[in-house]
């Protein structure tokens, strides 16, 4: 089984419509498993048109709750509280979304009226769709542990990968260099960085393949909307050539890229120039090794 990741330096260059279209090139000629590592913004569903199977709760961490019956209001919780996540009354209780768990007035409280508890921050979905199983996650809002969520997704993903004796394990990470991108990247096989012609653009390459070094991931790159800025659409293939990294396709700017995102489709269910250099640089990729094994 491979795995193949999708990244970008910053949000907005065309990512998810790029792992929706090489979902629907590799159902054609592999059996694979889907995950959006996108939890804070999961998109990919909105091209895939999921139907949700099962449905679980995340616990990202622990918060502070006060046992009325038992606190004495004495405010020594809200004297160590750093966060002001304290509220005083005639019993004093915790806002769940300031409380960052540190659990300073628990080991402080005279009377024992504190406990720590499991927090509900999210949940994860299994799903079908008509190329494959998806796995999926929402991370609720003003929630942390981006990172264990990803990772948790895609260990259920590359579990199901062996129950179905699937050869593809195909992840829409979340944009950036961040812990979610880093937990995308674990165990991947390659990571296809999605990039446009613009001075942020180029900026944002560099770091997103810096991460994927830095982690020795073997590294491509997919430049998207290629024709907008013919200077730093070179700029972006001399950094490639520069540092040996596959440069495997170049897509043009194609507005029948929208009308697929309106009826809901991959840009490749169609014909038109983008969906071309998507077959192309599918072509490119699998010659990269993630030819069936």
């Amino acid at each position: 089984m491979k795995q193949l990741v999708i990244l970008s330096g910053k949000g907005g260059t065309g990512k998810t419509t790029v792992t929706a279209a090489l979902t629907h090139l590799a159902a054609q000629d592999h059996q694979i498993v889907l995950a959006d590592a996108d939890v804070d913004a999961a998109n990919l569903g909105l091209v895939l048109s999921p139907v949700t199977q099962e449905t679980h709760d995340f616990t990202g961490g622990r918060v502070a709750v006060v046992d009325a019956a038992h606190c004495i209001a004495c405010g020594r919780c809200a004297e160590v509280c750093r966060f002001d996540a304290v509220v005083p009354g005639d019993t004093y209780s915790v806002d769940p979304i300031a409380c960052e768990g540190c659990a300073a007035c628990f080991y402080e409280c005279p009377a024992n009226a504190i406990s720590m508890q499991p927090q509900r921050a999210g949940q994860w979905f299994v799903a079908t769709t008509r190329y494959g199983p998806l796995y999926h996650a929402h991370l609720f809002a003003g929630q942390e542990n981006s990172g264990k969520l990803v990772t948790l997704v895609k260990q259920m993903a590359r579990l199901r990968t062996f129950d179905d004796e699937a050869d593809l394990l195909l992840v829409d990470g979340p944009p950036g260099i961040g812990c979610a991108v880093i937990a995308a990247l674990s165990g991947a096989d390659l990571a296809l960085i999605v990039t446009e012609p613009t001075v942020s653009g180029v900026h944002d390459l560099e770091r997103a393949l810096g991460l994927a070094t830095h982690f020795q991931i073997p590294a491509a790159v997919l430049l998207n909307k290629a024709d907008l800025s013919a200077v730093q659409a070179e700029a972006v293939a001399a950094y490639c050539a520069a540092n040996n990294i596959p440069l495997v396709g170049r897509l043009p700017y194609d507005s029948a890229v929208t009308d697929a995102m309106v009826r809901g489709e991959p840009i490749t269910a169609s014909d038109g120039p983008a969906a071309e250099a998507l077959r192309a640089a599918w072509a490119v990729l699998q010659k990269q090794g993630l030819g069936k094994v």
